[in-house]
């Protein structure tokens, strides 16, 4: 998934005519805190709730005002992991996107992100999530799809953190199917150490999609 295939189109760019009111209404009105400053098509920076509060007076234009803008972007073509690296990083509530030459094309929000996010591991498929600990030298993916599927069942997303002192991966996998004991019994049989069993019935499922919908409505406060 791309950055351009994430952009909004309801967000609007501020320019430097507007006043620092209207960035703070139109940020009230978008659930969001930062705001893009846009001339033409030429992408200025972003400007964030904290930057107009500091305003000596924000009923004057944001081009009256000797700002100091952090200008992060993606270009259209960067993945959702590089996306979501900078907000992240930079705690944004949006991230511009331009395109090859430079030019702003619109924004990502951080709600819209975490929603295709959660497609993208299949946090709203039905299914069981099993994690297993990994050496670095003993980690084949193939054989950890092969151990899955010998046991009836197939992987819908998979996630790995690493862990340099003890030199080992901690893979999160969510699988298509409730009954994990068989994988689980399958990992084992093969010497994997399997650490958590969410062992999804229908109320564990119905729980974990609650929890999930109460985090998107949480990210648009």
């Amino acid at each position: 998934m791309l950055a351009q295939e994430l952009i909004s189109d309801i967000v609007p760019a501020l320019k430097t005519s507007d006043t620092g009111m209207d960035a703070i209404n139109w940020m009230e009105a978008f659930r969001v805190s930062h705001l893009p400053i846009v001339n033409n098509r030429f992408f200025l920076g972003l400007i964030s709730d904290t930057d107009i509060y500091d305003l000596n007076s924000a009923d004057e234009p944001l081009g009256n005002h000797p700002l100091s803008l952090m200008k992060p972007y993606v270009h259209s073509h960067r993945h959702i992991y590089d996306i979501i690296e900078v907000i992240s990083r930079l705690k944004l509530t949006l991230l511009p996107v331009l395109n090859c030459e430079n030019e702003y094309l619109g924004v990502i929000t951080q709600s819209d992100l975490m929603q295709c996010f959660g497609k993208l591991i299949a946090a709203g498929t039905p299914g069981g999530i099993l994690q297993i600990e990994v050496g670095y030298r003993d980690y084949a993916l193939s054989e950890i799809a092969r151990i899955v599927e010998n046991a009836d069942a197939k992987i819908l997303s998979l996630y790995a953190g690493q862990n340099d002192l003890t030199a080992s991966l901690t893979l999160t996998l969510k699988l298509n199917i409730t009954a994990l004991s068989p994988v689980v019994a399958a990992f084992e049989r093969y010497g994997y150490r399997v650490s958590v069993v969410h062992s999804a019935d229908a109320s564990i499922d119905e729980t974990v999609r609650r929890n999930y919908e109460s985090l998107l409505m949480f990210m648009n406060v």
